[in-house]
């Protein structure tokens, strides 16, 4: 059987993500269960995981690793980092045309390294793999009810990323004191879920319907959670339709606005694709009647279709505030500022927990066609680049952004 070294990466994106494709164990469980993978991690003083703890089972802690043949990542490598004719695992960012990531692309293509991306590794369905997309949901809700503390001055809760782990970061929501508020979540994927089961840790929060919610009042807190089909529809008037939506984002409109007018916290957890309507435009937020105090988008699409969220947000200053009357970021808590929580990598705030999870989906799901055969094409389907320097088949759309400067 043929050797492969395997190397996990040091996370070289800024700012720093203390994430890790694979815990200790883990990596341990890889080598037991892949006899003839040889694996090595890279040395890190930001990773969740501390080199001891990989020593401690029996792993290889290195500075160097050119000689590997497949590398494992979270984010994005940095380009003077890059070395050429690998196989590399990471979320690229880069096939949604993300004109940021332009020169990551062009940079893999011209070294000749295979990228396969995490978001890319489906099922023949289409099923994602791996995401971190529940832990994103779980640290957002947290993090727009540690907002509400601040902004209200009820209570404080400590920074997501101070806990230790999820169940001190559940323990620690048990201080929350809400007026009877309505929180709206939009989604309903693993994101969405997330942020419910935040929620719903709380009992002096009720779920309730999306009809209620817009027509009834309470005594308590409550929320309610939204899909696709209950804040668009179809401009040819037909039913609305899922697979019609994916196909033609386009072809609908937004009936999104009725919720601006009751929400006081929204929570976006939503996937949104640029061809669709916008969930609401500035006018819409000038009304006398919107009720908006307090947006976490954790979706965070920048100038999208939220227009409060003007920018990302960082771990270390996730808050900013958003005049309405005047469309620009000001203080977080100024008088007439909306409150808007827009950290794009908020799985980071509970990194081992988060790691954990994305290191077994990885075991289970991923490394049997990683390390042996690709019969289902799961490992084809996510591979953006080649060995050759040529974008994959499935991604030759690519090839126009490319060429753009």
């Amino acid at each position: 059987m043929e050797k492969i070294k395997v190397g996990v990466l040091r996370e070289t994106k800024f700012p720093p993500d203390k994430r890790v494709v694979l815990s200790p164990l883990e990596a341990k469980t890889l080598t037991e269960t892949y006899p003839n993978v040889e694996l090595l991690i890279q040395s890190s003083d930001i990773r969740c995981y501390k080199d001891h703890e990989y020593i401690e089972q029996g792993l290889s802690v290195v500075e160097h690793i050119n000689d590997c043949d497949i590398l494992l990542g979270v984010k994005e490598v940095a380009l003077d980092h890059l070395i050429p004719n690998k196989k590399y695992l990471f979320f690229s960012h880069t096939a949604k045309e993300q004109v940021y990531n332009r020169k990551l692309l062009k940079h893999l293509l011209e070294k000749k390294i295979q990228i396969i991306d995490h978001e890319y590794l489906t099922d023949e369905s289409g099923v994602r793999l791996v995401a971190f997309g529940r832990w994103a949901g779980l640290v957002g809700a947290y993090n727009s009810l540690w907002a509400y503390g601040l902004k209200t001055k009820k209570f404080t809760l400590k920074r997501a990323h101070e806990c230790l782990d999820l169940n001190e970061l559940k323990q620690e929501i048990k201080k929350v004191k809400l007026d009877p508020i309505k929180i709206l979540i939009t989604g309903g994927g693993r994101v969405a879920h997330g942020a419910m089961e935040i929620l719903d840790e709380l009992s002096l929060i009720e779920k309730v319907s999306a009809q209620h919610f817009l027509t009834k009042s309470y005594n308590q807190p409550v929320y309610a959670q939204i899909d696709p089909w209950q804040y668009l529809e179809r401009k040819d008037g037909l039913p609305f339709d899922f697979k019609y939506f994916i196909k033609h984002p386009c072809q609908h409109n937004s009936i999104f606005k009725p919720y601006s007018k009751t929400a006081d916290l929204f929570i976006a957890c939503h996937f949104w694709d640029e061809k669709s309507p916008v969930f609401m435009s500035i006018d819409d937020m000038r009304e006398s009647d919107f009720s908006m105090k307090i947006i976490a988008d954790v979706s965070c699409d920048v100038n999208g279709p939220i227009p409060s969220t003007v920018r990302a947000s960082t771990i270390a200053e996730p808050l900013y505030g958003f005049d309405i009357k005047q469309a620009q970021e000001i203080g977080a808590f100024e008088p007439n500022a909306l409150t808007v929580m827009a950290v794009d990598n908020l799985p980071g705030e509970l990194p081992r927990n988060a790691s954990d999870d994305f290191g077994q989906g990885l075991l289970d799901r991923v490394f049997p066609y990683l390390f042996g055969s690709d019969d289902k094409g799961v490992i084809y389907r996510a591979s953006i680049t080649t060995l050759e320097g040529k974008l994959n088949e499935p991604f030759k759309y690519l090839q126009h952004f490319i060429e753009q400067e």
